[in-house]
């Protein structure tokens, strides 16, 4: 599903972490740990092809990206937004099919609520929702906890189990310990840069969460 040498994400012609070598197959689970600003949002953004400057090679099957953004029209509601994105990846989902997403992550009550009144752990259940909906078997997400109660961090990690059981994989970076049966752990580091005597993460912990 995913398959890397030697990767090293570039920003500004600097290197921002040690090569990684990293390969996933169906029922993985890799959780990115490392330092603040080395570069963890920055490396899924480049196998999602969304920072191009990198070294070495990447080899990314049909993908689902889930980053800091929720990515929903606040205007239209739980319900909307799913058949939106379902349209915009060439899905044709049935009402019933966007009913059971919607109920296996709780929003069956708000589903026609407009999602600018809905709060940031109920918007964040409706990303969930998506995810279910997507066809993509490799999940590729960036702090997938935010915004979640412990109910829902309970749910996220129910979901991700599900998923992997069925032959999908998940990469995701957060700062909360993934609890899903058999993952594994991606660690990655700084590089040494002599001209700095070291690294210079601070700058580059806010360049990371801007991008």
């Amino acid at each position: 599903m995913l398959q890397t040498e030697d990767l090293v994400c570039v920003r500004e012609e600097r290197p921002l972490f040690k090569p990684i070598a990293l390969s996933l197959s169906r029922g993985d689970c890799v959780e990115i740990v490392g330092p603040n600003g080395v570069g963890k949002t920055t490396l899924l953004r480049t196998l999602a092809g969304l920072h191009i400057e990198y070294q070495g090679q990447v080899t990314c099957e049909q993908f689902l990206y889930q980053g800091h953004r929720m990515g929903l029209d606040e205007l239209l509601s739980p319900l909307e937004n799913l058949r939106w994105y379902g349209a915009l990846r060439g899905q044709n989902i049935s009402i019933d099919d966007l009913s059971e997403a919607l109920r296996r992550v709780g929003m069956t009550a708000d589903a026609m609520t407009e999602c600018a009144r809905l709060s940031q752990g109920q918007q964040r259940r409706v990303c969930m929702a998506r995810w279910l909906l997507d066809p993509a078997p490799l999940w590729l997400l960036d702090e997938p906890y935010t915004s979640l109660d412990q109910q829902g961090q309970g749910l996220l990690n129910e979901i991700l189990s599900q998923h992997c059981a069925a032959g999908g994989a998940v990469l995701a970076a957060t700062h909360v310990a993934l609890e899903v049966a058999h993952r594994s752990v991606l660690e990655i580091h700084p590089p040494i840069r002599p001209e700095f005597g070291g690294t210079d993460l601070a700058a580059e912990s806010a360049m990371d969460e801007w991008l």
